[in-house]
C-alpha cells in the first residue's frame, strides 16, 4: 500500500471499526437536490455516450464504426486526437454556477476524471489533464471558485478505478492504444476481470488525495469498481485521510459509493439512475441524469420532462434520500438549451415550494398512492407516470407537508394516511395551507382520511404541496 500518503491527525483511523463512527453532515442532509457534471473529451464525438471512448475501440460497436466512417482508422486518429477539439472556448463557469443556483440547487458535483484518464483539473501526476491540453484551463479550480461565489457547496467525482480496463479494446487491434508514447495517457488497458497492481492503486489514492487537498470538496462521489478487493485497504486509508481532512477543515465532508463498497455506515450509498421502495436510515441518494439515454452530451438526446425529475426528487426526499442530477455540456462549454430550460422549471418549482424539500426529514410514512416504484439500479425509466392520488411526506418543524403529484379532478384531495382511524398522525390539526396560496383551505378530518378541498386552480406545475398545521 502506497506508504508515502500520510493520513492527517484526526479522529479517524484507516479501519472499518473506527470509520462507522461517521456521521453524516446536517448541510448534506438538508440540501437534498445536487447537480452532476459529466464534461470532457468525450462531448467532441458526442455520439453514442460517455462511454465513447471505451465503445470505441470495441470492435462490433455502433461506435467502433461510427469512429473508422467518420475519423479514420483507430492507430491514425485515436481518442487522444480529439483533444486538441476539445477547446471548451465558451466555458463560463460563473454562468453555469448561476444557473444551478437558480434551479435550486445546494451543492454541485463536477466529473474531476472520468473513465477516459482525461483529468479536467491541474493534476500533478498526468500530462493529460485540462490545464495543458485542450482547454488549457483549470477547469475543476475555476468551477470551484465560481460554485462558492454562489454559496453552493463542492463536491466532486473519480471514476480513475474503471481507466484500469476502460482501454482495453484498443489492445486487441492496431490502435494508438498499444503506442508507447500514449502508455500514459491511455493506462493499463488490462482486461475487465483481472484486479489492478499495487502501482496502480497507489496513483490511484495519490490522485483521489490530490483532489481533497488541492480543491477542498466537501463531497467525494465515486463510481462502481472501487468495491473490487483490491481497493479495499486503499478505500479505508482515503477515508480517513478525508474525514480527518474535513475535521481539520471545520467543514462535514461525505463519500459516495455504490453496492456494497463501503460497510452502510462509513459512507452515503447511493444508486445509480435508481430508487428506493421505502424510507431507508441512513440517509442515502440518487445519481441519475437529465437524459435518458448519456450521460455526457450527444447529438441525440433523450431528455427527461421536469415534471418526472420534481416527482423524483419528491419520492426520493419523503425517503430520506439526496437527489443528484446530472448535465452533460457541449465541447464548447456551453449547457444545452433544454438542459437549461429543465433546470430552470425544477427553480420555479423549488422556489414556490422548497420549504415541504430542503431541511426536511421523512414522516412516519413516506407516502401513498397506486404508482409503484421499481427499486434498485437502472430503473429511473421504469415506473409509471405518477398520479394524483400519489402523495409524499416530509416533516419539518412538526410541520407536516403532503406533497401531492397530480392535481385531484375532483376538486379535493383525500389523504388516506391521515385518516383518525389509523393513529399515524396523532395531532389535532389547526389548518391546512397550500404553499403558494395566500388562503387557508377547508379541510375535514375522518376516519378514513383527511379531505381538502382544492383552490380553483393549482398555483405552480409539476405538483404541489400542503402545509398540515398542528394544533398548539
Amino acid at each position: 500500500m502506497n506508504r508515502t500518503i500520510a493520513i492527517p491527525e484526526g479522529p479517524f483511523e484507516p479501519t472499518w471499526a473506527s470509520l462507522c463512527t461517521y456521521q453524516v453532515p446536517r448541510w448534506y442532509q438538508d440540501a437534498k437536490f445536487g447537480i452532476f457534471i459529466h464534461w470532457g473529451v468525450y462531448a467532441v464525438p458526442a455520439f453514442g455516450n460517455e462511454w465513447y471512448p471505451r465503445n470505441m475501440y470495441q470492435r462490433g460497436r455502433p461506435e467502433y464504426q461510427h469512429h473508422l466512417a467518420t475519423y479514420g482508422p483507430h492507430d491514425r486518429f485515436g481518442y487522444k486526437d480529439f483533444i486538441p477539439m476539445f477547446k471548451a472556448e465558451r466555458f463560463d463557469p460563473d454562468e453555469w454556477a448561476g444557473l444551478f443556483r437558480q434551479a435550486g440547487a445546494k451543492f454541485v458535483v463536477p466529473v474531476a476524471e472520468h473513465h477516459d484518464g482525461f483529468a479536467m483539473y491541474d493534476c500533478s501526476f498526468s500530462r493529460w489533464n485540462a490545464r495543458e491540453m485542450g482547454p488549457k484551463r483549470d477547469v475543476i479550480g475555476e468551477l470551484a471558485d465560481a460554485v462558492r461565489r454562489q454559496w453552493l457547496i463542492l463536491g466532486l467525482s473519480s471514476h480513475r478505478a474503471e481507466h484500469w480496463w476502460f482501454m482495453d479494446g484498443g489492445m486487441q487491434f492496431p490502435s494508438d492504444v498499444q503506442d508507447p508514447r500514449y502508455a500514459d495517457f491511455y493506462g493499463p488497458a488490462q482486461p475487465r476481470g483481472t484486479q489492478p497492481h499495487e502501482a496502480y492503486l497507489d496513483d490511484w489514492l495519490a490522485r483521489t488525495c490530490e483532489l481533497v487537498d488541492k480543491y477542498q470538496p466537501q463531497l467525494v462521489w465515486f463510481d462502481w469498481w472501487i468495491e473490487e478487493p483490491a481497493f479495499e485497504p486503499y478505500l479505508r486509508r482515503f477515508a480517513a485521510y478525508y474525514y480527518n481532512r474535513g475535521a481539520q477543515w471545520g467543514r462535514g465532508v461525505v463519500i459516495n459509493y455504490k453496492h456494497n463498497a463501503f460497510p452502510a455506515q462509513a459512507a452515503v450509498y447511493d444508486i445509480e439512475r435508481g430508487q428506493l421502495t421505502d424510507i431507508r436510515i441512513p440517509f442515502w441518494q440518487t445519481d441519475t441524469s437529465i437524459s435518458k439515454n448519456s450521460w455526457g452530451y450527444v447529438e441525440d438526446q433523450d431528455y427527461k420532462t421536469a415534471t418526472d425529475i420534481v416527482h423524483d426528487l419528491c419520492d426520493i426526499v419523503s425517503k430520506n434520500g439526496a437527489l443528484l442530477l446530472n448535465i452533460g455540456p457541449r465541447a464548447d462549454g456551453t449547457i444545452p438549451e433544454p438542459e437549461v430550460e429543465i433546470l430552470r422549471a425544477i427553480g420555479r418549482w423549488l422556489a414556490l415550494n422548497g420549504e415541504a424539500i430542503y431541511g426536511t426529514r421523512p414522516w412516519t410514512v413516506f407516502g401513498e398512492g397506486p404508482t409503484e416504484i421499481v427499486a434498485g439500479s437502472f430503473a429511473d425509466t421504469k415506473r409509471s407516470a405518477f398520479t394524483p392520488r400519489d402523495v409524499r411526506f416530509t416533516t419539518k418543524d412538526n410541520v407536516l407537508y403532503a406533497i401531492l403529484l397530480g392535481w385531484p379532478e375532483e376538486g379535493r384531495a383525500c389523504l388516506r394516511s391521515l385518516g383518525s382511524d389509523l393513529k399515524l398522525y396523532r395531532q389535532e390539526i389547526a389548518s391546512v395551507q397550500m404553499l403558494g396560496v395566500g388562503e387557508p383551505l377547508p379541510w375535514q378530518r375522518a376516519g378514513d382520511g383527511l379531505y381538502v378541498q382544492m383552490p380553483l386552480q393549482p398555483p405552480c406545475e409539476h405538483a404541489v404541496v400542503l402545509k398540515i398545521m398542528p394544533r398548539a
